[in-house]
C-alpha cells in the first residue's frame, strides 16, 4: 500500500479493463515519472471525451455530433444494415474497406447471466428503423461467442417477419492457422460456410 493520492491512482487504474494491479501500478509510476505538460494533455483528453462524446441518435456509435459521420455519409449504401454489439466492432469492419452500408450498435450482447437482456440493448431502435422501405439486408455481425450468437438467434428470430434479408458474417478458419490446432466448433462453421472455388 502506498500513501494516499499513489494508491488512489492505482486503485482506480486497476478498475480499467485489462489493467492488473502490477500493471496499474507501472502506469502510475509511469505518470509519476513523467513530464508534467505530458499528463495533463492526458488527463485533459480524457475530460475532453467525457464531456463531448456521446451517442449516435441514429445508430449508437460515438459521435462527437448528434450523428455520427457514418450516419452523416450520403454516399454509404442504405440498403444494407451491420448490426454490431459496441462501436468497436464499427471500426473493426470500416478498417477492411469492404463494407460500405450502415451500422447499428446494440450496445453490448444478451447476457442472461449477466443480467442483460433484449430490453437493455438497442434492438427496439433497431425494429423502428428497419421500418424505412430503404433497408432490404441486415448483417448481424456479433461475436462468434455464446452471448453474440444468443444474441443473433434472437434477432434472427425477430427479423423474419419482416420481410429483409437476415445474413450472418461467416466464421471458421483465420488465414495462416493450421486444422490440427482448429476446435470442432469452428472447424465445424467453415465445413458449413464452404463455397465454390
Amino acid at each position: 500500500m502506498y500513501d494516499g493520492s499513489v494508491q488512489d491512482l492505482i486503485d482506480e487504474l486497476g478498475r480499467l479493463p485489462g489493467i492488473g494491479p502490477k500493471s496499474a501500478q507501472r502506469i502510475a509510476f509511469h505518470i509519476l515519472e513523467s513530464e508534467s505538460e505530458d499528463m495533463l494533455r492526458l488527463a485533459d483528453a480524457i475530460r475532453t471525451v467525457k464531456e463531448k462524446v456521446t451517442l449516435c441518435t441514429i445508430c449508437f456509435n460515438v459521435s462527437e455530433h448528434e450523428t455520427c459521420s457514418i450516419c452523416r455519409d450520403e454516399k454509404r449504401d442504405q440498403a444494407l444494415l451491420c448490426v454490431v454489439e459496441e462501436s468497436q466492432d464499427v471500426m473493426a469492419i470500416e478498417r477492411t474497406r469492404t463494407y460500405r452500408g450502415r451500422y447499428h450498435v446494440l450496445g453490448g450482447a444478451i447476457n442472461p447471466i449477466g443480467g442483460i437482456g433484449p430490453d437493455q440493448l438497442h434492438i427496439r431502435e433497431l425494429l423502428t428503423r428497419l421500418q424505412d422501405a430503404t433497408i432490404t439486408e441486415v448483417i448481424i455481425a456479433t461475436d462468434p461467442n455464446l452471448e453474440g450468437e444468443a444474441t443473433a438467434t434472437y434477432l434472427s428470430r425477430m427479423l423474419t417477419t419482416t420481410g429483409i434479408t437476415v445474413t450472418r458474417l461467416a466464421s471458421g478458419l483465420p488465414v495462416g492457422g493450421d486444422l490440427e490446432y482448429a476446435d470442432e466448433v469452428t472447424l465445424g462453421r467453415a465445413f458449413e460456410g464452404r463455397r465454390a472455388l
